[in-house]
């Protein structure tokens, strides 16, 4: 059980870093963005909105691709299962419904969840700010 939460705790440790270089990098761009003079600040807005959205999506992807990464060395998905979508099912919390985990790795689905939620309610904090960001310095 030690194995199975050092482990995952690497994993999470990993993706929190995937996600820490992102997020500064999305929140300072936008703040950097918000200067640039613009006509149609709607549009603009949108524009920033879009690709925010798109950046954090690529970063979750990552991360998942991590776990599936972690999953497939560790041998943690049974024979036939693709270690990807085992990852997409625990990192987004879904739940189980046709892949169980190998006996001995079972700890690392919820871990893998908890790491997902944590890096979503992330995802959603950094859209408010870059959100607040643009509106502060929107055109009347």
């Amino acid at each position: 059980m030690l194995r199975q939460l050092l482990l995952g705790g690497a994993v999470s440790l990993g993706n929190i870093a995937i996600h820490a270089v992102v997020m500064t990098t999305v929140v300072g761009t936008a703040r950097n963005a918000s200067k640039w003079n613009r006509h149609q600040s709607h549009v603009w807005l949108a524009a920033v909105m879009v690709v925010t959205v798109g950046v954090l999506m690529v970063a979750h992807i990552a991360e998942v691709v991590t776990w599936a990464f972690a999953y497939a060395i560790l041998d943690v998905v049974p024979a036939g299962t693709n270690a990807l979508y085992f990852a997409f099912v625990n990192y987004t919390t879904l739940g189980y419904g046709d892949v169980v985990p190998v006996e001995r790795w079972r700890l690392l689905g919820p871990m893998a969840a908890m790491n997902g939620v944590l890096l979503f309610g992330w995802s959603t904090a950094v859209i408010f700010e870059v959100l607040r960001q643009a509106m502060r310095r929107r055109e009347p």
